[in-house]
């Protein structure tokens, strides 16, 4: 009968637990504008066909890079982001890394802290 009692009080905590979840999204509200389901894979964010491999990675992580700038309300400023100045790649690699997070970064700043490209 020991037994039995310590797994009932785990599964009770464990239901518990889960049964709060909804519960507490439900308090938090909506997410915030560009939040939703598709955070992170917006058509806008994608690599463009002509970046492969490691320059399609910095595009990525440029895109990351001006997301965090923008969330954090910091001038944009790619010279000013760790990722650009110290590539988390080979140094064979750095160059085209960083060209792809230049633009990643321009892409994400322009979507994320002045409401998308700007016409020509």
């Amino acid at each position: 009968m020991k037994k039995i009692i310590p797994s009932l009080s785990l599964a009770a905590l464990a239901a518990a637990t889960l049964l709060s979840i909804p519960a507490v999204q439900a308090q938090q509200g909506p997410p915030p504008p560009g939040y939703g389901p598709d955070y992170g894979h917006e058509v806008w964010a994608a690599p463009p066909a002509e970046l492969q491999g490691i320059q399609s990675q910095g595009f990525h992580d440029g895109i990351e890079g001006a997301r965090k700038d923008a969330e954090n309300h910091r001038p944009p400023s790619v010279e000013n982001r760790d990722e650009y100045r110290h590539p988390p790649v080979h140094s064979r690699d750095k160059g085209a890394y960083r060209e792809g997070f230049r633009r990643g970064y321009q892409v994400g700043v322009e979507h994320l802290m002045r409401g998308g490209p700007r016409p020509y």
